[in-house]
């Protein structure tokens, strides 16, 4: 079994397991969670044949993989306030928090034709606080009845209100009314439904991920969720009939990516939980093979932001589905070569040192 690694989960730097070493598998499966990211946000997406096929693959997976991460991050973070008489590091979450929450929305103000993500992670920092000592049932509980309400909330709110959510991205134009409706309910990112994926994160923190069997488990059913959920989905789609274009209860039987429904929820956490699984199994070919990986993993805030900028400055290309394909192994290999290159130098990236800053203190 190779070394335990504990993961910087887009903001969460290592915090320690047991043995105080890094959980590898988890630096390589952010790290492939920020190539799929930069992928779907480079584009074009939609286009027709197998190619276009192959490279929609990521959309509405890899960012759910992404915030499962971030999950099992907070978790790591709050291990020592779970044991008896620990507590909550409070000040370094609330640090965290309001750093991403704002460096989001300015990030959204770039010329990058991308959702940031970065303004709901720092939400949902904040919101698990009170979450980080609860009983693990507790928290499973909650993401079960969050996963069945959420979406329901989130098509009756417009059919209450005769309007369509168009994925308006929360910005620092935004009064605090309108920011809060996008940021919880009629942003790319609603709250109310990407809390889910969170929870998962949060309860996958407290399991023993060194565990073999353990990481064979999060393969096979983690497999079985993706696949059936995706399954099951064209199955009622069948019976029932496509869902339509204008926003009704048909749109439940969805499992589309960024749906915001249960059924791409559920499948696209299976995703995520066969590539943490796998990862880990695989933790000796990760560490003899995939150091680049691992090493972007470790920068993944620093290299997020910074695909933004590369996105910023390059727009409005790709115009190709060529050009997409291009720019993406372009870009993705020379952040995944940087970032290699300045783990060798320091361990941790830039802006992942701006979010320890409480922590060192």
């Amino acid at each position: 079994m190779t070394p335990v690694n504990v993961p910087a989960a887009a903001g969460h730097p290592a915090a320690s397991q047991p043995s105080g070493v890094r959980l590898t598998g988890l630096d390589a499966a952010r790290a492939l969670a920020i190539i799929g990211m930069i992928a779907v946000n480079v584009g074009p997406r939609g286009e027709p044949g197998i190619a276009g096929f192959v490279y929609d693959l990521p959309v509405g997976r890899a960012s759910i993989l992404f915030v499962v991460l971030a999950g099992v991050g907070m978790s790591f973070l709050s291990r020592a306030a779970r044991r008896p008489g620990g507590r909550l590091p409070w000040r370094t979450v609330l640090w965290r928090s309001a750093l991403l929450f704002a460096g989001g929305l300015a990030l959204q103000e770039l010329g990058h034709d991308v959702s940031v993500i970065l303004t709901v992670y720092g939400v949902l920092f904040l919101l698990s606080l009170p979450l980080l000592k609860a009983p693990t049932p507790v928290i499973a509980a909650l993401a079960g009845i969050l996963l069945a309400v959420g979406p329901v909330v989130w098509i009756w709110a417009q059919l209450a209100s005769g309007t369509v959510f168009q994925f308006a991205d929360p910005d620092l134009s935004n009064d605090a009314p309108h920011l809060l409706h996008r940021i919880f309910l009629s942003g790319p990112y609603p709250v109310l439904v990407w809390c889910v994926p969170f929870l998962v994160g949060l309860i996958l923190g407290r399991a023993p991920l060194t565990d073999r069997r353990l990481q064979r488990r999060l393969v096979l059913w983690g497999g079985i969720t993706a696949v059936g959920a995706y399954v099951l989905s064209q199955v009622l789609i069948r019976l029932l009939g496509q869902p339509g274009d204008e926003i009704g209860w048909d749109r439940l039987l969805s499992a589309v990516g960024h749906s915001q429904m249960p059924l791409w929820l559920i499948s696209s956490i299976g995703t995520a939980l066969v590539t943490i699984g796998g990862f880990l199994w695989a933790g000796d070919l990760v560490d003899r093979r995939l150091g680049m990986l691992v090493s972007a993993g470790r920068l993944s805030l620093t290299i997020y932001v910074a695909h933004l900028f590369v996105l910023a400055f390059i727009r409005p290309e790709p115009q190709t589905l060529l050009r997409g394909y291009l720019i993406t192994i372009v870009l993705s290999a020379v952040l995944v070569l940087l970032a290699h290159l300045w783990v060798k130098w320091r361990p941790i990236g830039p802006l992942e040192q701006l979010l320890r800053l409480p922590a060192r203190r």
